[in-house]
């Protein structure tokens, strides 16, 4: 893992800012050895944790990862409430932001599924093993099925046993219309 993910997640914390962490740093303080480059975090959409992370952002010059210079882009409450996923560059590194996460839910969701772990002496919420496992499953991303593996094998050498399954949701058939009716 590089030190810079982990870095923005302990500068957010000393912020003030309420968020959990996922994606690669989780895996990483789960003791995964993937690599990661950016820090992806669920924040509280709480208006006051909001304004913190805001301001936070614009401090670091926070800029939407891969988008032109020109690009007119404004970072405050509504920008953060109709975009549920925001990846950013800031003087620190990349950052990906989001509300909500694949598997597991919203912030409440995702905090209640969580635990503190301590990182250079500050407190970090990080998402659980099996939720980071169900996330990682959830997402049905072909880039997530290695480190879905890598972090079911830590779980069964923590646990003795496999993680639990993420439920994928059932569809009902689609009924034919004119077809079948009297």
């Amino acid at each position: 893992m590089t030190q810079r993910p982990v870095t923005i997640a302990r500068r957010l914390a000393e912020a003030g800012v309420r968020f959990v962490v996922i994606g690669g740093v989780a895996e990483n303080l789960h003791g995964s050895a993937r690599v990661t480059f950016d820090c992806d975090v669920v924040y509280d959409p709480a208006p006051d944790n909001q304004l913190r992370l805001i301001a936070t952002l614009r401090d670091w010059g926070a800029w939407l990862r891969g988008a032109p210079d020109n690009l007119p882009f404004v970072l405050d409450g509504r920008t953060l409430g109709i975009n549920p996923v925001l990846t950013l560059s800031t003087k620190l590194g990349d950052l990906d932001v989001m509300d909500r996460v694949a598997g597991v839910g919203d912030y409440a969701t995702v905090l209640a599924r969580s635990k503190e772990t301590l990182f250079e002496g500050t407190p970090l919420r990080v998402l659980e093993l099996d939720a980071l496992i169900a996330s990682k499953r959830a997402t049905g991303r072909v880039k997530d099925i290695g480190p879905a593996k890598e972090l079911a094998a830590l779980y069964v050498k923590l646990h003795g046993r496999e993680p639990p399954r993420v439920k994928e949701p059932t569809r009902r058939p689609r009924r034919s219309r004119g077809r079948g009716r009297a």
